[in-house]
């Protein structure tokens, strides 16, 4: 039989897709005050995969990815996404979502995010939120699985990945945050990836 034993600390992934800068930045210094400082980070890049957002975000919505310096309990994620859903109505104000949230965890190995929806690959957690296995981490690079969204499988995603995975590792086994480090090259701050 298989003892049971704590589990590892996760790195809290949040998506951005915002109308416009203005909102996406808005978005940005919401998800600062509540979790921190950002470790990793996609620069803003258009997000042109779909268009199902057109109705509430316009027609040529920006993404953004932010990793962020703390770690977490896989257990928080609930909560952390009833409050990104809370914060988006805030923002919205009554009126169509300009700005959509999507908080998911990783670990050395997984990418989940968390939603609302069931589909067959998810899996309840509590509170009304599942968690989807999204990437997966396999011979020294990122992968997906047939039902991830196809933003979520863009090279641009899985540049931000490898980094944030990078960056995860110095953390998990230094106990120390990435901007600690000794010897930090600029180079390889991921704002440069687009």
């Amino acid at each position: 039989m298989g003892k049971t034993k704590s589990v590892e600390p996760v790195q809290l992934v949040v998506g951005i897709l915002a109308k416009d800068p203005g909102y996406l930045e808005l978005a940005r210094k919401v998800l600062i005050q509540k979790f921190g400082k950002v470790d990793c980070e996609l620069t803003p890049i258009p997000f042109r995969w779909t268009n199902y957002y057109i109705d509430e975000i316009g027609s040529s919505p920006l993404r953004c990815i932010l990793s962020f310096e703390i770690l977490i309990s896989r257990e928080t994620l609930p909560e952390i996404k009833l409050w990104t859903n809370s914060e988006e109505d805030r923002i919205a104000e009554g009126g169509p979502r300009p700005v959509n949230l999507d908080p998911g965890y990783m670990t050395m190995g997984q990418f989940f995010l968390a939603t609302t929806k069931d589909q067959r690959q998810r899996v309840y957690i509590r509170d009304g939120i599942f968690v989807e296995p999204t990437l997966y981490f396999q011979d020294g690079s990122w992968k997906a699985f047939d039902w991830t969204y196809r933003d979520w499988q863009s090279e641009e995603y899985l540049q931000f990945f490898q980094i944030a995975r990078q960056r995860l590792a110095y953390k998990t086994t230094t106990r120390r945050p990435w901007a600690d480090r000794k010897n930090h090259d600029p180079r390889q701050n991921s704002a440069d990836l687009a």
